[in-house]
């Protein structure tokens, strides 16, 4: 980034930001002027996404979503570096499988919970416990349309976001009113996370979207923005989804 916005004097921690969707949460949050702390396995796309957002604005922790000591070392680095984490936002998430619920390994569905799902209530306990609890701020969860309805082969991924929304709105009926939850579910973006659902067929899968086109990172980080800013201050528990229409289309065969 060449032009950096005043800073805005709050900050925000961001799983799984190194590239895709929530990189694109970290870039809308940097151009309004926040701080983040990003998170992820991959050193050098962090560092490479450090870059990218400004060092002086961006600092990164690397790690597995799903450990403990991982998430605390997230929150702390956010606390020594900026002395504040006014917002989460939890992406880390994984779907090493597909394929049908009968034939699912119950080891793979066990790692999918861990990292989708356990992974965001670990983080978000440590944030309240760290600063929110007693300053307030936002959480915002990355669901997926999978996670409002059935998803033929990423089941176990879809069943996982569909407890993540019930987990958004638990954490933000506890959390309140201190700190508001909400959740994005977002339909096919064009990450390399989703690739395997639209790779060599992009114009067959954005001709079923009414809005003709399938996501991007952008689309998701403009929504993140949104339910972090003042203007979303009466709004908690929900889910917004972000899909270019495609439930639109639902009964139509």
């Amino acid at each position: 980034m060449t032009e950096l916005p005043a800073l805005s004097g709050k900050v925000a921690l961001v799983t799984g930001a190194s590239r895709g969707i929530v990189y694109g949460v970290a870039e809308a949050l940097v151009a309004r002027g926040d701080r983040v702390v990003i998170t992820g396995r991959g050193e050098d796309a962090l560092k490479e996404a450090v870059e990218q957002l400004g060092a002086e604005r961006a600092v990164y922790v690397a790690g597995k979503a799903h450990d403990e000591a991982h998430q605390a070392v997230a929150v702390e680095r956010a606390m020594e570096a900026f002395g504040r984490v006014d917002y989460l936002v939890n992406n880390a998430g994984t779907n090493p499988v597909f394929g049908p619920l009968a034939d699912l390994d119950l080891n793979v569905a066990r790692k999918v919970f861990e990292t989708n799902v356990i992974s965001a209530l670990g983080f978000a306990q440590k944030t309240w416990h760290a600063w929110q609890k007693d300053n307030g701020g936002a959480i915002v969860n990355i669901a997926s349309v999978a996670g409002i309805a059935p998803s033929p082969f990423i089941a176990a991924y879809g069943v996982s976001k569909a407890a993540m929304i019930n987990l958004t709105q638990q954490m933000a009926h506890e959390f309140a009113p201190k700190v508001r939850v909400n959740a994005i579910a977002p339909a096919v973006v064009k990450t390399k996370f989703a690739q395997a659902l639209y790779e060599g067929r992009e114009a067959e899968a954005a001709a079923s979207y009414p809005l003709g086109r399938l996501g991007v990172p952008s689309d998701i980080g403009g929504a993140a923005a949104f339910l972090t800013s003042d203007q979303s201050d009466w709004v908690t528990g929900q889910t917004l989804v972000v899909d270019g229409g495609i439930f639109l289309n639902a009964g139509v065969g």
